[in-house]
């Protein structure tokens, strides 16, 4: 059995009206193909809906049980309609990107002021979270995009690449004159060491990634945020290694930061989506932005 849209608006037209005439007219269909639709309706369901004469028209039991349903299905119908219209000019107007804050806070508001530049008429939600919500928004589908390191469990999702993000040192100013502009480990791992806690992802990533160079941090204090390490750094507590992401951020707080190699340490820092999710139209507009001002801070 196959009922159609245009069957059940035909009907309840018929219905509430009494008069073919009357239900072509509301529903813009001449009396022949209304007459039609209904036919097909009633070989569709197996018997009559409507009792005809050439003076009156009047609903069969069968059509009278049948009626308030159409009515309501019909009623539905308009309704997720209008609630997928409504979705899409959500979708279109607004979209919602999640942002770990070292990214939040120093390049994507000029990633934005461009966006806003081509697309003013939509408006832009920003969660700058830790990497690892990100990850989890973006997964469960709370945000259509997602700007963070590349993480470890990548399943269901997929990473574009925006740059390599190296880690820098974070100094005292009044270490300047002390210590070279390229730094080594050797040179810094003879100062107390401030970084973030655990379970930070940066303060594994870059545990993880030394240990395998034999080398190990000496951790005197640590922070919850990394604007925090930055006023014990620049304080004079300690030296530190954050991403170059938050290298403006460090030094607007009195910090210095210099490279530092033997190894150089890097993290790929990207755009995050769902695997077999299409964007909507005001995401993908912001994704190509994203990819098209790509560099490294």
């Amino acid at each position: 059995m196959n009922v159609t849209h245009k069957q059940l608006k035909a009907f309840v037209a018929v219905g509430r009206s009494l008069s073919f005439a009357d239900a072509g007219a509301s529903i813009h269909l001449s009396q022949p193909a209304l007459s039609i639709t209904i036919k097909n309706l009633e070989e569709a369901v197996g018997g009559l809906l409507l009792s005809r004469t050439t003076r009156a028209v009047a609903l069969t039991p069968e059509g009278e049980a049948f009626f308030p349903v159409a009515k309501r299905l019909l009623a539905d119908w308009d309704n997720a309609v209008e609630a997928l219209h409504h979705r899409f000019l959500l979708h279109r107007d607004h979209v919602a990107i999640a942002a770990m804050p070292s990214f939040a806070c120093n390049l994507l508001p000029r990633y934005i002021q461009q966006f806003k530049a081509d697309h003013g008429e939509i408006g832009v939600t920003v969660h700058d979270v830790i990497a690892e919500d990100v990850v989890a928004l973006v997964r469960s589908g709370r945000v259509e995009l997602g700007v963070c390191f590349e993480p470890n469990d990548a399943e269901n999702l997929q990473f574009h690449t925006l740059f390599d993000d190296e880690f820098v040192a974070v100094l005292p100013a009044e270490m300047a004159t002390h210590l070279p502009e390229v730094l080594t480990w050797r040179d810094l791992i003879q100062n107390d060491f401030i970084l973030l806690q655990r379970p930070s992802g940066i303060r594994l990533f870059l545990e993880q990634h030394l240990e395998q160079h034999s080398i190990h941090l000496p951790t005197r204090y640590e922070a919850h945020q990394l604007a925090t390490i930055g006023r014990m750094v620049a304080s004079g507590l300690g030296v530190s290694v954050v991403p170059a992401l938050c290298r403006q951020q460090m030094e607007e707080m009195g910090a210095l930061c210099r490279p530092v190699v033997g190894p150089a340490v890097s993290r790929k820092v990207g755009i995050l989506t769902r695997t077999g999710h299409p964007l909507s139209e005001a995401a993908s507009a912001l994704n190509g932005c994203l990819r098209g001002m790509s560099k490294a801070p």
